[in-house]
């Protein structure tokens, strides 16, 4: 672990030593057609896959970004990691809500040293200390339908609905939850996922609420996604552009304070991004397989067919999990590095 630390922080300061070089360039990509108005319902900050999934957002040429909302724990501090990455990526004008503090478990925020130094009070940008609130506002003011993208537990949506019950209506729920019939990578069995077994009631009063369409990823097909090889190197050698190089940073911090890593894993590869998933599927199911199933919300985190459960839409297989990791990896990268193929 002690080499692993020296690994890291030398393979940081080249890193951030290249990342000096660069001015950050603040101006939003260009688009040329409608783009899905979307929340991004997040606890960033404890794994690194919610930044990936933020960077891939701010990247999309299919989704608006119109709020984040924290969740689960110290959402304060949650909020300014948000603030952080889209300050330093010129997007504050995308306000944020801190989301009502609530349960973890034994999860630290494995990010929180990227906010040394920074003042979430100093941000340019809209904050919403009521974050609930203020998603609500968002949701009622939108001309346009609004899809949720939630990569969290949902603590701060289910206040949400008890204050505006009728929200959903307007909406459609696209999220990171369970585990059907595989766990952590291929061939696992089922588990409680976390993003369930946090808070398992709270899941139950949001998926039974009355949103246009839910459509979920379960372990079965977000548990095994990454990006590696030539891809993971182009991302790495773009630090030039803000969003890769807070991404980048990010990774740095994290890749020490986490036991599982090693150093060939840190240099080769991505983690396991499951939240771009749910990112992919606000605007496109083409590369999966998704069925309609009924589902139970166990006491214990499981999530379990049952003829009387819930009615959801899951994204239960892959049709080609490679051709979504290459064009993950080729949507982060700048638009001046190539079109996404």
């Amino acid at each position: 672990m002690v080499l692993m630390r020296l690994f890291t922080s030398l393979a940081c300061a080249l890193t951030a030593c290249a990342l000096l070089a660069f001015p950050a360039r603040l101006k939003a990509a260009e688009v040329t057609h409608a783009r899905l108005s979307v929340v991004f319902h997040t606890d960033i900050g404890t794994d690194i896959d919610d930044t990936w999934a933020l960077a891939q957002i701010l990247r999309s040429r299919d989704l608006d970004l119109k709020y984040v909302l924290t969740d689960t724990g110290d959402t304060r501090t949650r909020a300014a990691l948000v603030a952080k990455f889209l300050e330093a990526t010129g997007r504050t004008d995308i306000p944020i809500g801190i989301g009502v503090p609530g349960p973890t478990g034994d999860q630290p925020l494995n990010l929180e040293p990227w906010l040394k130094g920074y003042d979430l009070a100093k941000y340019p940008g809209r904050i919403d200390a009521d974050g609930v609130a203020g998603l609500i506002r968002c949701i009622e003011q939108s001309t346009a339908p609004v899809t949720v993208i939630s990569t969290s537990a949902v603590p701060s949506l289910a206040a949400a609905l008890a204050r505006a019950p009728d929200l959903p209506k307007k909406c459609r729920f696209v999220g990171m939850f369970g585990s059907i019939d595989h766990g952590y990578g291929d061939n696992s069995p089922p588990v409680a996922e976390w993003n369930v077994k946090v808070a398992p009631a709270a899941l139950r009063l949001v998926l039974a609420a009355p949103w246009r369409d839910v459509l979920i990823t379960p372990l079965d097909t977000c548990g095994n996604v990454s990006i590696a090889g030539s891809d993971h190197r182009a991302i790495w050698s773009s630090t030039a552009d803000p969003i890769l190089r807070s991404l980048v940073e990010g990774y740095c911090i994290f890749a020490p304070r986490v036991t599982w890593m090693h150093c060939d894993f840190f240099t080769t590869r991505s983690t396991t991004l499951f939240d771009c998933v749910a990112v992919y599927l606000a605007s496109s199911e083409a590369l999966v397989e998704v069925e309609s199933l009924r589902l139970r919300i166990a006491d214990d985190g499981s999530t379990l067919r049952d003829p009387q459960g819930l009615p959801v839409r899951v994204a239960l297989r892959w049709k080609d999990r490679a051709a979504f990791e290459h064009q993950l990896a080729r949507l982060l990268l700048p638009p001046d590095d190539g079109p996404v193929k």
